[in-house]
């Protein structure tokens, strides 16, 4: 009379066999691959330190047909002080509500700079926005940030610390933000400037 394998015996067969993997496993590591495909950039904007500085809040109203709509604009700045930075404007009818859109809209146009050893700049920039003109310029360590306004905020997050700043145009706190934002995203290191003209290092300072 044979005996009949038990459901462990079978289990303990295919555990010993290569390639052999239960079938509740299989699942797991199914369901594993699938939350990590979809929470890529999630956990990257986890993972790094994101930090929310409010500009502005102010009360607007939009002309409907019964009267007057009443609702409040919130300007935010998003940045992680690690060379990546964003402008954002959201309108709600709470203050809550305007900051926390604002804050996603910056997230979505989100600008990497490079940044030096000595957490500067490595050119000069001008950026335009509107009526407003924002020159940035690179400055020796110990210098701090140089900027008022909107655009001294801007820098800050984007982890800049020694940087010399100056408004030319308007005083719209919005239009110099996207303007010191136009300037940064025009930033380019030397190597990729080298890089992209297809000469040496040499030859750029020369």
């Amino acid at each position: 009379m044979t005996d009949t394998p038990t459901k462990q015996e079978i289990q303990s067969k295919n555990e010993n066999v290569p390639g052999a993997m239960p079938d509740e496993q299989k699942k797991n590591n199914r369901n594993d691959r699938r939350r990590n495909r979809r929470g890529d950039s999630k956990n990257l904007e986890r993972d790094s330190d994101w930090q929310e500085r409010v500009v502005q809040i102010r009360r607007v109203s939009k002309t409907v047909k019964g009267g007057k709509k009443m609702s409040f604009r919130a300007i935010v700045v998003v940045g992680n002080e690690k060379g990546q930075v964003g402008v954002g404007v959201g309108k709600a009818g709470d203050v809550i509500g305007a900051v926390r859109k604002g804050v996603s809209d910056g997230k979505k146009n989100l600008v990497r700079v490079p940044l030096t050893p000595n957490n500067s700049i490595p050119t000069l920039s001008k950026g335009r926005d509107g009526a407003a003109n924002v020159l940035i310029r690179p400055a020796a360590p110990g210098t701090g940030v140089i900027a008022g306004g909107s655009i001294r905020t801007v820098l800050e997050l984007a982890g800049i610390k020694n940087v010399l700043a100056k408004r030319l145009g308007s005083k719209t706190p919005l239009n110099n933000a996207r303007a010191a934002m136009v300037a940064l995203s025009q930033l380019r290191t030397h190597k990729s400037a080298s890089r992209e003209r297809g000469i040496s290092l040499e030859q750029l300072y020369s």
